[in-house]
């Protein structure tokens, strides 16, 4: 006996579990086409997980039994393969010890916007007019970095700074201890040059004042690394190869004590999908100025590596900042 055709139902997958519905002692054979995209990792960034399996194109819709449930394969969503990033960020990292630390700054993108800085620097030179280059993605901060964009001849910058909780703005003053914790997103398409790409720095406010602190993707000798460092003599905190954190969200840590040397000090963690990749200190420098010390965050970058130099972005969420209060 002849069949009738028929017409594949939605499918849903959940509790590792496949739910269709079939004809008693009848096999039908079912074709899902999972649809994924795979992103050429220049540029990469969290992909949006796929649209579900739509129905099979064919005859009139043949209605079927009771559904059984039958084991499914579970197949993983391209946001999951190693070569993408996850599409949401990671958890927030373990806060510090309740006893000695004191959460002072815990932004939220989507609840306070950039309003969670003291300033915002998207192009003030307005090279790239019309065109927003810090802005708010789910609950990440983005910044974004076309080659044309200009803060003089030789430069790029798009960067946020300092701290803000409610209407006040936060001041790391001398001889304070601050923890500031975050995750962030590097694509393959922010690289590093022979000469300097900041990412974060830390700065005494004022007009061409220098970084006082600075994490840089640099490269050294033909090798692409992430590093940490204070501008002052001997002040390398560490570094290690950035083509293993890319495309990936990493988490990252800096503490460190605002002072003359040689009561300056900073330590640095960085950790990829919870192990830890990187743990240095660095004692007897000097991480102070004058005024108070603001961190900032963004793409800060020399041209003078053009062939490294393309259109790209970085993603950070989950900031946040501890203060030393105790001894615990």
């Amino acid at each position: 006996m002849k069949l009738p055709r028929l017409r594949a139902l939605p499918a849903s997958v959940g509790g590792g579990v496949l739910v269709l519905g079939v004809a008693a002692a009848v096999a039908i054979p079912l074709q899902l086409h999972l649809a994924s995209t795979d992103a050429a990792s220049a540029g990469a960034e969290p992909p949006a997980v796929g649209a579900p399996a739509e129905p099979a194109d064919g005859g009139a819709p043949f209605e079927l039994p009771a559904p059984v449930e039958v084991p499914a394969t579970v197949v993983p969503p391209a946001a999951a393969r190693p070569e993408h990033a996850r599409q949401a960020p990671p958890a927030p990292a373990a806060a510090p010890a309740a006893s000695g630390w004191t959460l002072r700054w815990s932004p939220e993108a989507r609840r306070d916007g950039l309003k969670a800085f003291e300033g915002v620097e998207d192009d003030r030179k307005d090279s790239h007019r019309g065109a927003r280059h810090i802005s708010v993605q789910g609950n990440n901060f983005r910044f974004d970095m076309h080659r044309g964009d200009r803060d003089g001849s030789d430069r790029q910058r798009n960067e946020v700074k300092g701290m803000r909780a409610g209407s006040s703005t936060l001041t790391i003053a001398k001889g304070q201890t601050w923890r500031i914790t975050y995750s962030m997103f590097i694509p393959s398409s922010l690289k590093a040059t022979t000469s300097f790409t900041h990412i974060m720095q830390t700065k005494m406010p004022g007009n061409g004042t220098a970084p006082i602190m600075v994490m840089s993707l640099r490269k050294h000798a033909g090798t692409p690394t992430i590093e940490l460092k204070a501008t002052s003599r001997n002040g390398m905190v560490g570094s290690t190869n950035l083509a293993p954190l890319q495309n990936t969200w990493i988490d990252t840590e800096v503490e460190f004590t605002s002072d003359d040397a040689p009561r300056g000090r900073i330590r640095w963690v960085l950790k990829r999908g919870g192990t830890t990749v990187l743990d240095v200190q660095k004692s007897g420098i000097d991480t102070w100025l004058g005024d108070r010390v603001r961190p900032k965050w963004g793409i800060y970058r020399s041209l003078n590596d053009a062939g490294a130099i393309q259109d790209t972005h970085l993603l950070l969420t989950n900031l946040k900042a501890y203060q030393r209060t105790g001894t615990g």
